[in-house]
Order: C-alpha cells, then structure tokens, then sequence
C-alpha cells in the first residue's frame, strides 16, 4: 500500500506540487468524487480556491471498469482506442445518454446555484486520486483548454505508464509521484479506498474555496 487514504495522498502530492503555489490566479480542479478529498489538501495546501470539474467515463457493457472514453462539462467526448469488445452505435449511444444524466445530476448535486469559475487566462491545476486508463483526464483537460486557460497540469497520486503518456501528450504538465509496474488497479495503491459520497464532496468544496 502506497497511501493510507486519499487525505494522505493529498499532501504527498501537494508536496511534489511545491513548484505551483503561489502562481497568481491559480485554481484547483477536482474530478468527483475520488478525486475531491485528494484536490481539497493540494488547494489547501498550494493556498489555491478548489472548485469541479465533472467527467464521467463511458464504461463498457458488462465491463464497466474498461473504459471506452469519457464526457465532461461542456458536451466534450473523448474516445479511447479501440478494445476487443466491439460496441454498436446504438450501445454507445444509450450508455452516453446515460452518463449526460449522471453528469448533469452530479452538476446540479455539487455546485447548486454557483456558476463555474472563469478559467481563461488562469493556471489550472486538475486533481483526481489516480490514473488507470486516462481516458477520464483526458477529457477533462480537452473541457479545460476550450475556456483557454494559460496553463493546465494534471496532478495524481499514482497512475499507470499508459495513462501518463496519453494524458502527458494533452497537458502542459503532468505531477505524478507514484508509477508501479505493475499498474492493475488505482484501488491496489490505497489501504482505505471506500467510495466518496455526494454529502462528503458537497462538504469538501464548502470548506476549501
């Protein structure tokens, strides 16, 4: 085990981020849910605000941990590259329409009535607790560079080689201190990695802003 829990992978990651804090205007993302209580101690400790960023990957039927692409706020798609199980437009379409639902759901739980913080012009700094595919990232960073942010970073805790070259080709940078091999699973790395709920992500991002 590479981390007790999110919180302490949080500071270990904060602390390869030393090169990011104090960066004017600089703003931390999280991709909920994992994501949050790892973003909420880099912000807290790079003195940045934390706000959200939803995305959601488009599982395949009956494997939903392979991850065929991704959606994120914004209507931005990505698709991974093709697998072994063939998927047909009509499949795609409803597991799309499906994760839109989630999406907007998750929007509406999180943020409420907030709008979303203006990125143009601003470092971005993007958080989740780990990198498997990179499929989800990747489309978060595509979401964050139509708002033309001056720089986006990507930031986990651990992640894959795979996933840190598809995400390395996307992002101005890419902080990540723990790459084993090998991989399997962002879940192997941590002794505590029980499932995020709705209630902790809302208390995270009222505390931390």
């Amino acid at each position: 085990m590479a981390f007790q829990n999110r919180e302490q992978a949080g500071l270990r990651l904060a602390d390869a981020l030393a090169a990011w804090r104090g960066q004017p205007d600089l703003i931390v993302l999280a991709l909920p849910r994992g994501g949050v209580p790892v973003a909420a101690v880099v912000a807290r400790e790079l003195h940045a605000p934390l706000d959200i960023l939803v995305v959601r990957k488009l599982g395949h039927p009956g494997q939903e941990e392979y991850a065929m692409g991704a959606i994120a706020s914004g209507g931005v798609r990505v698709r991974a590259e093709p697998g072994d199980w063939p998927v047909s437009p009509s499949q795609l379409d409803e597991i799309v329409q499906r994760e839109q639902a989630e999406l907007q759901r998750r929007e509406c739980a999180y943020r409420g009535d907030r709008p979303a913080p203006s990125l143009q012009g601003r470092p971005v700094l993007l958080v989740d607790d780990g990198l498997a595919t990179g499929a989800t990232m990747s489309a978060a960073v595509h979401a964050v560079r139509a708002q033309a942010p001056s720089r986006i970073g990507v930031a986990v805790p651990v992640a894959s080689r795979e996933a840190l070259a598809m995400v390395g080709a996307l992002a101005d940078e890419v902080v990540c201190p723990l790459v084993p091999e090998p991989f399997h699973a962002v879940g192997l790395w941590y002794r505590n990695f029980e499932q995020t709920s709705d209630e902790e992500v809302k208390a995270l991002l009222s505390q931390v802003g």
